[in-house]
């Protein structure tokens, strides 16, 4: 779905900058400006460090001199006010408007970001079939202008369904049951030598040792440390005769 951020009369340069940073942050590229106050603030300097990278963004940005024409082709505007208007389109939050909306299909979404000193006007606001509000604290609740384009733009992106989590370490592999097994019983051994565990009365440790690391899930290196304390262990109780395995082996056998 084609997206479309506009930003009204911006006075900052360094905002123009925040914004376009946020917005390619979350896969967004249509970046267009309405009056700003600089006509070269594509290209000042506060621009393109607060951009921090995102040059693609601001290099296709374009600047306009009315809303007229940021609008063109736009099916679906959305205002961001932080004051509901007694009279205009309504007032929702992002999150309760842009799911919805991103089920429809066909639809050219744009959203308006008024003035920092004045934010939006309200024959533009009125002209949106939405205003959409961040829910903010209400004793402090303005936003700068570039958080409040990286909210709106993770909402929509959210809304759209994402990116995922881009983890790029590999999976984490769990010891199988056999050499937990055998570890505890390495454990069940050295806890004895060192006298901590009665044979005579063990209760119920070992049956509770076995749910802790059930519930910890070790993989196989840790199972390999667990194995050398108990060596350990039972090497300071003056007993030590017990063979670590290999980590390469993972062998859960005494």
């Amino acid at each position: 779905m084609r997206t479309r951020f506009i930003l009204i009369q911006t006075s900052h340069a360094g905002n123009v900058g925040a914004a376009a940073r946020a917005m390619k942050t979350m896969g967004f590229d249509e970046l267009v400006l309405v009056a700003p106050r600089w006509a070269n603030v594509l290209r000042r300097e506060e621009t393109i460090q607060r951009a921090s990278g995102a040059l693609d963004v601001l290099e296709q940005a374009r600047i306009v001199d009315t809303l007229d024409e940021a609008l063109d082709g736009v099916t679906h505007l959305c205002a961001t006010a932080m004051v509901p208007r007694d009279f205009g389109p309504p007032t929702r939050t992002p999150r309760e408007h842009l799911v919805p909306l991103a089920l429809k299909e066909a639809q050219h979404v744009a959203f308006l970001f008024g003035s920092e000193r004045f934010g939006m006007r309200n024959e533009d606001v009125y002209r949106c079939h939405v205003a959409l509000t961040i829910p903010t604290d209400p004793a402090f609740g303005s936003l700068n202008l570039g958080a409040a384009v990286q909210v709106i733009a993770y909402e929509w992106r959210l809304a759209l369904g994402g990116f995922g989590l881009h983890d790029a370490a590999e999976p984490v592999r769990a010891a199988d049951a056999v050499a937990v097994r055998g570890m505890l019983d390495h454990w069940e051994r050295s806890l004895v030598q060192i006298g901590f565990l009665d044979p005579e009365a063990p209760k119920k440790l070992m049956p509770r040792l076995q749910q802790l690391f059930n519930r910890a899930q070790p993989t196989p290196e840790e199972i390999h440390i667990l194995r050398g304390i108990a060596k350990a262990m039972a090497d300071a109780a003056g007993g030590g005769s017990y063979k670590t395995p290999s980590p390469a082996r993972d062998d859960p056998s005494p």
